[in-house]
């Protein structure tokens, strides 16, 4: 079995990739790397797609088959496992979900025992075993499993604790999208309790609908309900709650670069674990160069709020996150989460006592433009033609950046380019993105 981790774990169609086989193994060689590491449970989450069930059973049969106890925690926000996880130490966690893929996909996230994706050298060593025969231990030491129905619980009231004691919710009026998916009993309940009047949406999934025209993908619906209720904010989550995008009373949709750039302005404290700025390479030039005029340090970390958490680790600091809407606040939580951030942001605009609108007034994007091609072989990003004319294009743009990357989650190429005039990122674009067109 020839499967490789991509930049957030392992993800494909569950017909033809992710099948039922395929985690049986996965489980199974997971056990095997982890428990020598001195783990021995698994505490699994799943996002609400249809898969799911099915693919826990594999899952679950594999660790025990390994001698690895599974605790069941049922659907739970992927940041929620990794709380979970390193709250009770000594174990590992697993969510089953595909983010903001459509239902017909599903994936595996492995977490540490602190609550840490995986390295890539434990990710190496499971895709070794993942060659072998499966070996079933001793019948006297196989695993055991249990549900664990206090998960959601314990995650929602992790949640307010975030939230200084002196800051309330109670005078606002907050849209929350949770994408018919992980998110849709713990967020709206979150803010509920913490005093907003909470207009909540995306929380009837019936296993095909999660992502679905909704959720942060879809940031247009929240935008609507937002101006159509006169709310102060709209939340909109991805499908397994480690990302989010916020809108503002006006409309205004906030991506990631947005919310990170609201999150250093607002933090008085700019030295020692605070005095730098983790991005990616997806991050807008124009988030750089603001938030260097902040006083931080900023740097970009590879496309993946992994590697960013990696970069974070690496320089010792506290805050980063990707356009897309991972944000990681590593003073409160290990790994993205989308309802965290929210609440962060929401509560730091409270303290200074401002809208988005004015802390964002200094702060300019540079225009971007990103186009994603399907293909059936994300090879040819490699290929000698694009990258001369990548070349040819960063020469030509005086100002800006170039990007052509294959994704790690689905076979798309991604094309990226920034410049300081809109007309002219989008006519480079287009003449890269019709290049990769034309080899695909």
């Amino acid at each position: 079995m020839d499967l490789k981790f991509g930049t957030d774990g392992i993800r494909g169609p569950v017909r033809t990739e992710i099948t039922p086989e395929v985690c049986l193994r996965i489980g199974h060689a997971a056990g095997i790397v982890l428990k020598e590491k001195g783990l021995d449970t698994v505490m699994i989450g799943k996002d609400t797609r249809v898969s799911g069930y099915m693919l826990e059973a594999a899952l679950e049969a594999g660790f025990i088959a390994a001698g690895i106890n599974v605790r069941l925690l049922g659907p739970i926000p992927t940041p929620g496992v990794a709380y979970l996880t390193k709250t009770f130490r000594k174990q590992f966690g697993l969510v089953i979900s595909a983010s903001h893929n459509s239902f017909l996909d599903n994936g595996i996230k492995i977490f540490d025992a602190n609550g840490i994706k995986i390295s890539r050298d434990i990710e190496l060593k499971i895709e070794k075993i993942l060659k072998n025969n499966l070996d079933v231990v001793e019948t006297s030491n196989l695993g055991k499993a249990e549900p664990f129905h206090e998960s959601t619980a314990r995650y929602i009231e992790f949640c307010k604790s975030t939230v200084p004691e002196d800051i309330t919710f109670n005078n606002l009026r907050i849209v929350v999208d949770c994408a018919n998916g992980a998110c849709y009993k713990v967020s709206p309940a979150v803010f509920k309790e913490l005093g907003a009047e909470v207009i909540e949406f995306g929380v009837n999934p019936d296993g095909f609908n999660i992502n679905h025209e909704c959720g942060s993908t879809c940031p247009e619906l929240a935008q609507e309900m937002v101006l159509k209720h006169r709310a102060d904010y709209g939340i909109t989550l991805d499908g397994d709650g480690d990302r989010v995008i916020l809108i503002d009373r006006e409309g205004n949709i906030l991506d990631g670069d947005d919310l990170l750039y609201i999150l250093a302005f607002s933090n008085p404290n700019r030295t020692g674990s605070w005095s730098g700025v983790v991005g990616t390479l997806m991050s807008n030039f124009g988030l750089e160069k603001a938030i260097q005029q902040l006083g931080y340090k900023f740097v970009r970390a590879d496309v993946g709020d992994k590697y960013v958490s990696q970069m974070l680790t690496k320089k010792g600091w506290m805050l980063g996150g990707e356009s897309s809407g991972h944000i990681i606040c590593r003073d409160l939580v290990s790994t993205g989460d989308g309802t965290i951030a929210a609440l962060k942001v929401i509560s730091s605009l409270l303290l200074l006592e401002k809208d988005p609108k004015e802390v964002l007034a200094n702060y300019k994007k540079f225009p971007q433009v990103n186009i994603n091609i399907p293909v059936k072989n994300k090879d040819i990003v490699n290929d000698s033609e694009i990258k001369s004319t990548v070349r040819d294009v960063e020469s030509d743009i005086t100002v800006g950046r170039v990007l052509v990357r294959a994704s790690g989650t689905e076979n798309i190429i991604r094309v990226m380019v920034e410049a300081a005039e809109e007309d002219v990122a989008s006519k480079f674009a287009k003449d890269i993105s019709n290049l990769v067109k034309s080899k695909s």
